[in-house]
């Protein structure tokens, strides 16, 4: 009887492990700094194997990604097999600019509707710079099944002003009202670099909405790393660093670990001008 029982204990234990797994999602939020020749030795053509490296290493399966250029999107798919991208440059709505891509593994997601939208009072005029922004800003997003659980659900990522107060906070409130457009009540994920830590009223704009998204890093199970994210390559004293980058759910999602990278200590070994940040969620 007590071999039978141990058994029974055995399979029913890696039973619910396996199902855990399979329902996991590694998602993560990763300004990859713009190609920069002034970088120097901490320009995008030595920090790109390094990142693509990183990026298989933590096994993410889905990464939101700002200030990226199309060449380093070509240079992120060429080194990175699997992953399909969803996105587009934010000064033409196709290749100039900045794009705020979505990063996500073929093999475990399907994509059931996705687009970008510009944060400004016209969400789809292309370029257009809203409010009392410095420069043009926009959000990807992507409606998308996994293929493992079959849940629906949405991922948002963008990247904020880093001038306008107006404009950050009717970012948030715009990306607010996509969500509940898209996919109602199912569950989000927005990532994104929001150019401001969580005392700024964009911050309190998306988690204290009727429409709450919480802060992934505050209601993870577990929390690794350190605790903030812009470094400026090291540039810094990591007591002065601030977390400018989030990663925010609907309250149906469990989180159930987060996870930010210190930063390497001499130049030419950065990863980014930021550490990303993961997590491990349950949607």
């Amino acid at each position: 009887m007590k071999r039978l029982f141990w058994a029974i204990a055995f399979i029913t234990s890696t039973f619910f492990s396996s199902l855990c797994q399979a329902q996991t999602i590694t998602w993560a939020t990763f300004n990859i700094r713009y190609d920069n020749p002034a970088d120097s030795l901490n320009n995008w053509q030595f920090r790109k194997d390094t990142v693509t490296r990183f990026i298989q290493a933590q096994d993410m399966d889905i990464v939101g990604m700002q200030e990226v250029l199309h060449n380093q999107l070509e240079d992120l798919l060429q080194r990175l097999p699997g992953y399909k991208v969803i996105g587009v440059g934010r000064d033409d709505g196709k290749a100039q600019g900045e794009y705020a891509p979505l990063l996500y593994k073929e093999e475990r997601f399907e994509v059931l509707d996705s687009n970008t939208f510009w944060l400004s009072q016209y969400p789809d005029s292309v370029g257009f710079i809203g409010w009392d922004g410095a420069c043009t800003r926009i959000a990807t997003w992507a409606k998308m099944k996994d293929k493992q659980t079959g849940k629906v659900f949405m991922a948002v990522n963008t990247h904020f002003d880093h001038v306008g107060v107006t404009a950050r906070r009717e970012s948030a409130l715009l990306i607010i009202k996509k969500i509940k457009e898209i996919v109602g009540d199912r569950p989000a994920v927005l990532t994104g670099d929001f150019n401001v830590n969580e005392a700024s009223e964009a911050y309190r704009t998306i988690t204290t909405n009727p429409f709450v998204l919480k802060d992934a890093m505050k209601i993870a199970g577990k929390r690794t790393g350190v605790d903030y994210t812009f470094h400026d390559f090291g540039r810094i004293p990591s007591e002065q660093c601030e977390k400018i980058d989030f990663i925010f759910v609907t309250s149906n999602i469990k989180v159930t670990d987060s996870f930010i990278p210190k930063e390497a200590e001499s130049e030419g070994k950065f990863l980014s001008d930021h550490n990303p940040q993961i997590v491990h969620l349950i949607l």
